[in-house]
């Protein structure tokens, strides 16, 4: 780790963890690349950081086609780590277990608005290569034994494809392979970006060291907001507070996928089921009306009462067996919201000719880091995507207010 950063680097990420990771690894690996490599990360720990707070999971199960492509690169990118990611022939190990997400509809039939939105979503998702199965309410029945589908009318699965991983594994994978590839981490923090008109010339630290560079990719996550109004950019992120809780189920129950109820209510496997059951992580998101307040670096705590009053009678009324479960720990963790609509910003910003953004990730960081590393180091080196296009989640859409919407929202 250096102590201080160099005087120069041609590319300086600000943000270490899955995301800045990921562009660091995907430029140092690109033979065209001969340059020096900065990555400014205030936390090494990372203890804070979304990548490593996250539920770390990922789907194909989005309305979008350029969401739908980037997690299909993602998994691909997941199943094939040993080749990318691997050092010294050490293969990182994430415990990729592709168990699948499983969405519900509710209501009495297929005209109902919910069976509409997934079976127009399935129509998008099987046409991109996702291997999403649809079902009724008896095939869910049939499917999954333990669910209550008496108030459903579909749900969608993702047979493959689809599932959770070790995000904290992930994360320091691309950090390791970054920094044997020659990249340099500085542990510092951004509080000063030279811009000169239509160029960024350089940043200063807080340590008070000073850096010119070529380019500057702000991928700096809860942080992201603070780091481009250095640039004189202006994003709609904001870091929202998101809970995780974990539970322990007496029974073992069989082919529990990642679960999102019609309520907005999730939960999922965590670990292997035993003689003594199941454990599960869950959450839920504030609903319409309800206060969503903004995180800070500080206030890590948990709301007991979400998930005694709320989250666990949801869960319950879905799955049965969770009447009798133990309340396990819980934890706090950042999503870095983009409250334009929800979708990731990246790329280049109109006016600067070396910025890129890699902002709002609204907790698909993770799993779009594979894929967004990839099409963000290709827009450094070439100025254009050239594996997938990622185009449609530009910053010029927020200028032109053309929201890209997902119907499904965690």
């Amino acid at each position: 780790m250096s102590d201080h950063a160099p005087v120069s680097a041609d590319v300086v990420i600000v943000g270490g963890a899955a995301i800045g990771s990921s562009i660091a690894y995907h430029l140092a690996q690109d033979p065209a690349f001969k340059g020096r490599i900065v990555v400014v990360e205030k936390d090494p720990t990372y203890a804070k950081a979304a990548s490593a707070l996250s539920a770390a999971s990922i789907r194909q199960q989005f309305s979008t086609a350029v969401n739908i492509r980037i997690s299909l690169y993602g998994i691909g990118f997941l199943r094939q780590l040993g080749e990318h990611l691997a050092v010294d022939g050490e293969v990182p190990v994430i415990d990729l277990h592709e168990g699948g997400y499983l969405y519900l509809a509710s209501g009495a039939g297929p005209d109902d608005a919910g069976a509409v939105i997934l079976r127009d979503n399935h129509a998008i998702q099987t046409r991109e290569g996702a291997d999403i199965a649809l079902f009724d309410r008896a095939g869910l029945a049939g499917q999954f034994p333990w669910l209550n589908v008496e108030d459903l009318a579909c749900g969608s699965w993702g047979r493959t494809g689809e599932g959770w991983f070790d995000g904290w594994a992930l994360m320091q994978a691309f950090r390791r392979k970054a920094r044997a590839l020659g990249v340099t981490y500085v542990t510092d923090e951004v509080v000063d970006v030279v811009r000169q008109g239509r160029v960024i010339s350089g940043v200063t630290l807080k340590s008070g060291d000073r850096m010119a560079c070529g380019t500057l990719v702000n991928a700096a996550g809860a942080n992201g907001r603070k780091v481009a109004a250095l640039a004189g950019v202006d994003i709609p992120v904001v870091p929202k507070k998101r809970f995780v809780y974990t539970f322990h189920c007496k029974q073992a129950l069989a082919g529990v996928p990642l679960l999102i109820d019609p309520s907005g209510a999730w939960c999922r496997p965590e670990g292997r089921p035993d003689a003594a059951g199941q454990m599960f992580i869950g959450s839920i998101a504030p609903g319409e009306g309800e206060a969503d307040p903004e995180m800070d670096d500080h206030d890590f705590s948990v709301d007991p009462h979400l998930f005694e009053d709320k989250l666990w009678p949801l869960l319950a009324h879905r799955i049965p067996a969770f009447e009798e479960i133990r309340p396990g720990r819980a934890w706090a963790g950042p999503y870095d919201m983009n409250l334009f609509d929800h979708n990731a910003i990246l790329g280049p910003v109109e006016g600067i000719d070396n910025l890129v953004l890699a902002n709002g990730f609204s907790g698909h960081g993770l799993q779009q880091s594979p894929a967004v590393g990839r099409a963000l180091a290709e827009w450094v080196l070439y100025g254009q995507y050239r594996t997938l296009d990622v185009s449609d989640l530009g910053f010029d859409r927020i200028a032109k207010q053309r929201r890209v919407l997902e119907k499904c929202i965690i």
